[in-house]
């Protein structure tokens, strides 16, 4: 039998196989799904004047799957504050953790307590959005104990004192353990946040976030500097559309 024979009966052998197939495809059919998006915040930066400083957060984050394996990301962010307070701080995508990746810039933020504005700028739209921005340079820590009606005891103590790029820092721990049923946990929950605070710079130079919903996120400002940033950080970049909604 010739070769072209023999193709015709395989063709007609497997097309309404392949017809069959694709019908079944295009019976399951469903609308699109956005995921879940999850924002792990850096180190907070307070507007205190007389300050300044710059350099990078790292976080690294850890998760345990079902299975007992482990997923770790990470993320490297310029941070910066001038003399002013005025902050730059960037908001970039986790890439996998010792990967050599680089992520991208997602958005970049400018907070000034001068002309208490906000300015979000975000690097796909290239477009900056500027708000009001009232915060006090100052904040006060939660004192230690039961809150939010019974439902939660927070737990402080000491790590002692050490030294962080040549600044002194003092270690402090918060446990806080949330009664069953508040968050929908069908036993008590205990997370733990660990803080080296420097006096200096009034921010934690190295924060580390245990908490069985959302992993281990280790924090740490790297590539620290004292010196006066650029001052061109603070400004919107060329090329930017800018909405002004105050």
């Amino acid at each position: 039998m010739k070769f072209s024979a023999l193709l015709a009966i395989f063709l007609l052998a497997i097309l309404p196989l392949a017809a069959q197939e694709s019908q079944d495809s295009a019976d399951l059919v469903h609308a699109p799904d956005l995921g879940t998006r999850v924002r792990v915040n850096g180190i907070q930066i307070f507007p205190a004047v007389g300050k300044p400083f710059s350099g990078r957060d790292h976080i690294e984050w850890t998760r345990t799957l079902e299975d007992g394996s482990t997923i770790t990301s990470e993320l490297y962010a310029q941070i910066a504050r001038d003399s002013q307070g005025r902050i730059y701080r960037e908001h970039m995508s986790f890439v996998p953790a010792n990967s050599g990746e680089r992520g991208w810039r997602r958005e970049f933020d400018l907070l000034d307590p001068v002309t208490h504005t906000r300015t979000v700028c975000m690097t796909i739209t290239r477009n900056c959005t500027i708000t009001d921005y009232h915060v006090s340079p100052q904040f006060k820590l939660q004192p230690p104990g039961t809150f939010d009606e019974g439902k939660r005891i927070l737990v402080r103590e000491s790590l002692g004192n050490d030294v962080i790029d040549g600044l002194n820092v003092i270690g402090t721990r918060d446990t806080i353990t949330i009664a069953s049923g508040v968050v929908g946990n069908s036993q008590p929950l205990v997370n733990t946040r660990e803080f080296w605070y420097s006096p200096d710079l009034e921010i934690n130079l190295s924060t580390l976030r245990k908490d069985p919903r959302e992993g281990t996120q280790a924090i740490h400002v790297i590539d620290l500097s004292r010196s006066e940033p650029d001052a061109a950080i603070f400004k919107i970049p060329p090329g930017y559309s800018v909405d002004d909604i105050r």
